[in-house]
Order: C-alpha cells, then sequence, then structure tokens
C-alpha cells in the first residue's frame, strides 16, 4: 500500500501584508497555513535517517519566505505560491495547502476565512 504517507504541517502562523484592501496592505494582519505533503515515507521510516525524508523545518523556511517575503493580493495566489515552490524544492508527490485569513476585512461576525489548493508535482499554475 503506497500513497497514503503524508507529513503534516499545522497552524503556522505568520504576520504579512496580503490583501486587496489599502489598509491591509499598511496595518498587515496574521495568517495560518496548515499543510500536508505526501510522500512516500517507507525508507526514512525503516532508516531513521533524516536524509531519507522531507526535512520540515526546511519546509518551514520556504513557506515562511513566501508569506513574508512576497506581497500578494489574494490569498489564492499566496496558496499557489506555496504549493509551486515546496512541489519544486522537494521530494513530494503532492501538496495540500490551506491559507487562513481569520482577520479578512468582513463587515460580520465570522471566525475565519480560508483558501485550500491540492497541487501535483509535474502540474503547472
Amino acid at each position: 500500500m503506497s500513497g497514503h504517507d503524508v507529513i503534516h504541517l499545522r497552524g503556522l502562523e505568520f504576520y504579512a501584508y496580503h490583501g486587496v484592501m489599502p489598509e491591509e496592505q499598511v496595518l498587515g494582519q496574521k495568517f495560518l497555513i496548515d499543510m500536508d505533503l505526501f510522500c512516500d515515507l517507507r525508507l526514512a521510516g525503516s532508516s531513521d535517517q533524516v536524509g531519507d525524508t522531507i526535512h520540515y523545518g526546511e519546509v518551514y523556511q520556504v513557506i515562511e519566505a513566501c508569506v513574508i517575503s512576497d506581497r500578494h493580493q489574494l490569498i489564492e495566489r499566496l496558496a499557489e505560491d506555496i504549493a509551486q515552490r515546496v512541489i519544486g524544492q522537494f521530494s513530494c508527490t503532492s501538496v495540500r495547502v490551506e491559507v487562513h485569513k481569520p482577520q479578512a476585512p468582513i463587515p460580520g461576525i465570522f471566525r475565519d476565512v480560508s483558501v485550500e489548493i491540492w497541487r501535483e508535482a509535474g502540474e503547472r499554475a
């Protein structure tokens, strides 16, 4: 049985400046990222060596660079950027990225707004 192994990164929190509204681009806000990396973990499971898996500390650094260094109007674009960079740099077969924007400028009571995308290696945006 292969194809069901996954590394989860949950609740990665960053302060950044993404958004359509001018005040979002000046004031910034909190963004939360959840990511799943689908890959075969059998070798790492038997070898117990970090070189045989995807180093999630390095994945974190890629995500952090995407969220903090770049600015986008849409969280859809941010999610796509994260997905493409992670797939391009790590040996995963696919990824799931969810970008949460809990303080989105919506006039109403809500807990969270998020976008979720799934991308496969070899697939282009």
